[in-house]
């Protein structure tokens, strides 16, 4: 059946397997005239390469280097010459003849192939280009009745650019990619599913605006629609859209439906060896101590938008050489690192592309099925995935839309309601608490650094928040300190040139965005906005050849339109542009996400209450997140109620001005539990008794964990208050529950007609807790304390006793440089490790009222310490902290019992004065005093003593 296309294969790598079978499959050849053929398997370049490969093998394997019993090549496994396969195989010339004829007969020439994209459906006979004007058009008129023209336009200024946007994308032949988008956006709107107002270049479309695809006005907010869609260079358009990230699986499944589940797919991705992943690796399978290999990864600087590649950071941090050279472990773990950086590590789904073929994908491209998902994931990567002639669509699920959703739901339910896409852009609430940087929550602005940038930015407008957006990202941020200067009139804007003050007016003479360079070299070098965005992207790549060529064009451009210029000014302004346009900011991106962001900032300032239940329900699975939010809302003077199981709901809830805590929160306590909860107490009302709770529900459903949890956290205060009494009935509860739910199953309920008398639970007699054992208790069920702090009772003593807060001393560390402090906590956990040379380390985590934290402590200071490190002990450290990225880490120095700190504290300094004693001395000494109290004993008359 095969005939001249089969062949027997020879490889000889030296595997036993190889020798042994090589004589069996020549005699296999010879006996059944079958042709041989030489071939090697390479997996890697050189022969030198073999240990740093065989390393690598471990890493996907999850072994060490020294394991016998794992998969193993041979060091000739590498890429071997014509010559050397030639010398391996001379016994056996034919086979590497047969070789080259293979070669020969599989050859292939790669061919770019045009966009390929589904038809979408028209009526009529109408062209996608029809349906396109027509839908855009009234698009347009919707809107501008809508939201009006912007102040300083006319609606002639919108209909001209929706004019020029559709004839270049006619003529580019894009009118099915729009329609495709907008159908699934405004599916998406229809089912209520929160869609973002736009993201990336996409908003500078007015076609996509009147289309629904994006919220944002480009003319507005000046954004440019080259920026997008250049018409200079054939390029597909791509479209990146936020959706509800609970919802998001909807819009895929919708599309999935439309267009056919065989022509719809995700994209794989690949992970890389970056240089501390690789260095964190390979010391894993050579088995070399975690500290050491802990440290050496540290020593090289983490920088996500520019990573530095192991060799840079080799040059870059002489102790990584020292190191080297010092130890050969160290060597070793350097060289293959080396070796190994930049290839793949795994295979994933890419989060968000999505690929729609207008036929079977796998007549297209090579599919595989992600065992995580039921939809086809194609082989090829984003780049060949369009060298194949798909088109990517960017489904991306934002939390943050969610939360405006949920948000304006419960505002909702108290008969307000709120467009979030129609709010006022200048409320004074919003931008006085931006400018206090109470910004916990606030989509982007929520991080310490945009924190402080808000303090010394103090944003007046809307525009002043998207240049915040696009200012605070590696490369911009070294304007930072201009622009604030500026903006405050303390600096002098320095403007380049009068044609070019408009565009530079809304940033204070400083270059940030994208936009601002295209439109620079339109308005001073004459280049069109196509152009311009060639000459912005030249500039980002500092190709030379390139940069020489648009150098002389823009001066050329410049001087001929601008008497007042002269060659040397334009060279400067050029190279002042190219400087920015290597780092500035997408407009059209940073004015979506300054958007989304005031969406936030508005919601909170105007009704902080639903913003923080909407908020907290987004983080319910992280404890850390909603110990930070519980504090801002007790900043608020907010009360965040306990979990009540005649009041929580399946989320977190608003109540007569207060956050209901939710049971779907509690550890232990799964979601089918609540959902059952949930459902019986809306069917049959709330539950009166402990008994009419068990009656009620199916005891299958909730387990004994799950009740203690939900005891633990008070979640039957409203049936008893005598928490340890409920946790120590929980037995007894389930007990009922289960036999009710038996006898339901079999049908004996309510057999003698006595269904109105439930019989009550009873719980056995145990004392009340005391107030720290219920606060305990409480941080075992939630992850924090709630209702209360065990450190409340000491605030007052912190100033006396030089104890910062927790954030309060990270805001130090972060704006101030502190490394050095003194933290007052509640131990909550230790875990004790042994370091790979046998020392004792421990990561220590506390609380205190505003957050919790963890720390190491390390050798000696462990052995002396320990006992005062078991939870629930209230202690006050003295710690350093290192900065790493917006991250403060801290190690632990020094641990004392707060009691004890505090009662030293209480009792002060007692002086007995005597009648010698000169007075004046003393009130020297005490002029300059600290924070504790200071006595005077002074005797008197008949041995008596009065106190000062």
């Amino acid at each position: 059946h095969f005939g001249d296309r089969l062949y027997v294969e020879l490889q000889r790598h030296n595997t036993p397997d190889e020798v042994a079978a090589e004589g069996g499959l020549i005699d296999l050849a010879y006996e059944l005239e079958i042709p041989l053929v030489a071939s090697n398997e390479p997996f890697f370049a050189e022969a030198g390469d073999y240990a740093a490969h065989d390393a690598l093998l471990c890493i996907s394997q999850g072994a060490v280097v020294i394991e016998e019993d794992r998969r193993r090549l041979t060091p000739e496994h590498y890429f071997k010459s014509p010559r050397e396969m030639a010398a391996l195989f001379a016994d056996i010339p034919e086979a590497i003849e047969n070789t080259i004829e293979i070669a020969r007969r599989c050859s292939h020439r790669p061919v770019r192939i045009d966009p390929i994209l589904p038809k979408f459906a028209t009526q009529g006979g109408q062209t996608e280009a029809d349906l396109l004007r027509e839908k855009a058009e009234a698009g347009l008129k919707d809107r501008l009745a809508k939201h009006g023209v912007h102040p300083g336009f006319e609606e002639k200024d919108y209909w001209d650019r929706l004019a020029y946007e559709l004839k270049i994308l006619i003529d580019m032949d894009f009118p099915g990619y729009f329609l495709i988008v907008a159908d699934f956006i405004q599916w998406s709107k229809s089912q209520d599913i929160p869609v973002g107002p736009g993201r990336g270049s996409g908003a500078g479309s007015v076609t996509a605006w009147a289309l629904t695809i994006t919220d944002l006005d480009p003319l507005r907010f000046g954004l440019i629609f080259e920026r997008f869609l250049n018409p200079e260079r054939i390029e597909m358009p791509d479209f990146d859209i936020d959706f509800c990230q609970d919802r998001r699986e909807e819009v895929i499944r919708y599309v999935q439906d439309k267009y056919g589940h065989d022509q719809v797919a995700q994209i794989i991705t690949f992970g890389k060896l970056q240089a501390r992943a690789v260095v964190r690796d390979v010391g894993r399978v050579l088995q070399m101590p975690y500290g050491q290999v802990d440290r050496l990864s540290k020593l090289i600087p983490n920088n996500p938008a520019n990573p530095m590649t192991l060799g840079e950071a080799i040059e870059a941090e002489p102790r990584l050489a020292e190191e080297r050279d010092r130890e050969e472990a160290v060597a070793t773990l350097l060289e293959y690192g080396l070796k190994l950086e930049g290839l793949y590590r795994h295979a994933s789904t890419h989060a968000a592309g999505v690929v729609i073929g207008d036929r079977p994908l796998d007549e297209l491209v090579p599919l595989y099925r992600d065992p995580r998902s039921d939809m086809p994931v194609t082989q090829f990567n984003m780049k060949w995935v369009d060298k194949a002639g798909l088109v990517k669509f960017d489904f991306l699920g934002l939390k943050t839309l969610t939360t405006i959703q949920k948000a304006c739901l419960h505002l909702k339910a108290r008969n307000i309601e709120i467009d979030p896409v129609a709010i006022p852009l200048d409320d004074g609430p919003t931008f006085d608490m931006l400018k206090k940087r109470e910004t916990i929550g606030v989509f982007q602005y929520e991080s310490s650094g945009m924190q402080d940038l808000m303090r010394k930015a103090q944003p007046e407008n809307i525009e002043d928040l998207i240049a915040i957006v696009a200012l605070f990202r590696p490369g911009p941020m070294e304007n930072i300190p201009k622009y604030v200067a500026c903006k405050h009139g303390e600096e002098e804007p320095e403007f380049l040139h009068k044609t070019i003050t408009p565009v530079l007016e809304d940033t204070y003479g400083v270059i940030i965005y994208q936009e601002q360079v295209l439109k620079i070299a339109q308005v001073l070098a004459g280049y069109s906005l196509g152009e311009a965005d060639i000459l912005r992207k030249a500039m980002g790549k500092k190709i030379k050849e390139e940069m020489d060529r648009q150098r002389v064009r823009f001066v050329k451009g410049a001087l001929a339109g601008n008497d007042d210029l002269d060659e040397a000014h334009a060279n400067f302004i050029f190279d002042l542009v190219a400087k920015f346009a290597g780092y500035g900011f997408n407009k059209a991106h940073s004015a979506c996400y300054a958007f989304v962001a005031y969406q936030t900032a508005y919601l909170k300032a105007n009704y902080p209450v639903e913003f923080l239940a909407a908020s907290m329900t987004l983080d319910m699975g992280n404890t850390d997140k909603l110990a930070v939010f519980a504090a801002e809302s007790k900043r608020l003077g907010i009360d965040v109620l306990p979990p009540d199981i005649n009041n929580t709901e399946i989320e977190f809830a608003v109540k007569d001005g207060a956050v209901v805590y939710t049971l779907s929160a509690l550890k232990n306590v799964g979601q089918a539990a609540v959902d059952h909860l949930c459902k019986v107490r809306g069917e049959g009302g709330p539950f009166k008794s402990f008994g009419d709770f068990a009656n009620r529900v199916d005891g299958r459903t909730i387990n004994k964990r799950a009740l203690e949890s939900m005891a633990k956290a008070g979640a039957f205060d409203s049936l008893n208050p005598n928490r340890a009494q409920v946790l120590a009935g929980t037995g007894a509860i389930l007990g009922m529950a289960s036999r009710t739910s038996a006898d339901a199953e079999l049908g004996q309920n309510d057999m003698f007609g006595g269904g109105d008398l439930i019989e009550d639970v009873v719980l056995p007699v145990t004392e009340p807790w005391l107030p720290l054992e219920k606060l305990n208790a409480e941080f075992e069920a939630i992850g924090f304390y709630l209702s209360g702090h065990p450190l409340d009772d000491y605030l007052s003593s912190f100033g006396a006793l030089n104890v910062d807060t927790y954030t309060g001393f990270v805001e130090k560390a972060l704006k101030k440089g502190a490394r050095a402090g003194k933290l007052a906590g509640t131990v909550v956990a230790r875990q004790e490790r042994t370091s790979k040379s046998g020392n004792k380390f421990a990561f220590v985590s506390f609380s205190d009222p505003t957050g919790q934290y963890e720390t190491v402590c390390f050798g000696d200071l462990l052995g002396n310490v320990r006992e005062m490190l078991e939870p629930g002990t209230g202690v006050i450290l003295r710690v350093e902290a290192d900065v790493e990225d917006e991250e403060v880490k801290l190690r632990l120095q020094g641990v004392e019992l707060l009691d004890k700190a505090v009662n030293n504290v209480a009792q002060g300094l007692t002086i007995f004065v005597r009648d010698e004693t000169p007075l004046d001395s003393i009130a020297k000494r005490l002029t300059n005093g600290g924070k504790s109290p200071v006595k005077l004993v002074v005797q008197v008359e008949n041995a008596q003593e009065i106190s000062v």
